[in-house]
């Protein structure tokens, strides 16, 4: 079993940041396109070798996020149309998420075993989340799950109109 931390820098605008281990070391860099279409977080390991790619969809109704992990398309995640409280919905190949992830609060299932539950640290500066992870094979898809769900909440609050 292996924690991960995921601290996002509050003011970047193109959206870096650095997954780190239990002493501190960096294991994976997260850096999002400034002012590109379509808009895609890359995520590299220690030796800079790509391994996942989230891609918001353009030119949709809803916003889509797609999230690829070692080339292949793993996980979906949607809007869903709703006028009282954003829904969204996340597809995932083999696998379940349970519990309040719009909070980052959840396990995450393969084949109806745990294989790593999030939580959301508080009082922190900026997002801060403590990942843990049961088997390392899934490591990669773990931390870009949580990335793409946070870029979702994000375009979320981006979209939601100002207190006036």
């Amino acid at each position: 079993m292996r924690q991960l931390y995921i601290k996002q820098k509050v003011f970047s605008l193109s959206g870096k940041f650095s997954v780190k281990d239990e002493q501190e070391n960096e294991v994976y860099f997260v850096e999002g396109s400034f002012l590109q279409i379509p808009k895609t977080f890359s995520i590299t390991d220690s030796a800079r070798k790509e391994v996942a790619v989230i891609t918001k969809k353009t030119f949709s109704f809803l916003p889509t996020f797609f999230v690829e992990v070692s080339g292949q398309e793993t996980v979906t995640i949607k809007k869903h149309f709703s006028f009282l409280k954003s829904r969204y919905s996340i597809d995932a190949v083999d696998m379940e998420v349970r519990g309040n992830w719009w909070d980052m609060n959840f396990e995450v299932y393969q084949n109806g075993e745990v294989i790593g539950s999030v939580r959301k640290k508080w009082f922190t500066w900026g997002d801060s989340y403590q990942l843990q992870i049961e088997n390392e094979e899934t490591e990669p898809l773990l931390v870009s799950l949580v990335v793409a769900i946070d870029c979702a909440k994000a375009d979320q609050a981006a979209a939601a109109p100002a207190p006036g």
